[in-house]
């Protein structure tokens, strides 16, 4: 009767690691194409740095940008890619902001 318990408990914690994992990778991706906006390239350049970044986790990585002030900044959203999270419907967010005219 534990055994079960026991590995529902491990699996529970392997999903949780690999959507902390997930969030690590979308975070920098969004500072990436923050930076990459900021220096003034394309928006195709930043969503394909993104899409670099997003394709390694196999996730559909959903992008949006904003401007305020001085700064541009890169919200992304993509569904959680593991284990429980991914079954009930769970959307890992990260977002980055970088100065305009940057380095």
């Amino acid at each position: 009767m534990a055994i079960p318990v026991v590995v529902l408990v491990l699996a529970c914690c392997l999903g949780a690691i690999q959507v902390a994992s997930q969030q690590v990778r979308l975070t920098d991706a969004a500072a990436d194409a923050a930076r990459t906006l900021a220096r003034g390239d394309s928006h195709a350049v930043a969503a394909a740095r993104v899409h670099r970044v997003a394709s390694s986790a196999a996730m559909s990585t959903s992008m949006s940008t904003s401007t305020s002030g001085d700064f541009v900044c890169v919200q992304l959203s993509a569904p959680a890619g593991f284990g429980p999270a991914a079954l009930a419907g769970v959307r890992v967010r990260a977002s980055g902001c970088a100065l305009a005219g940057g380095l």
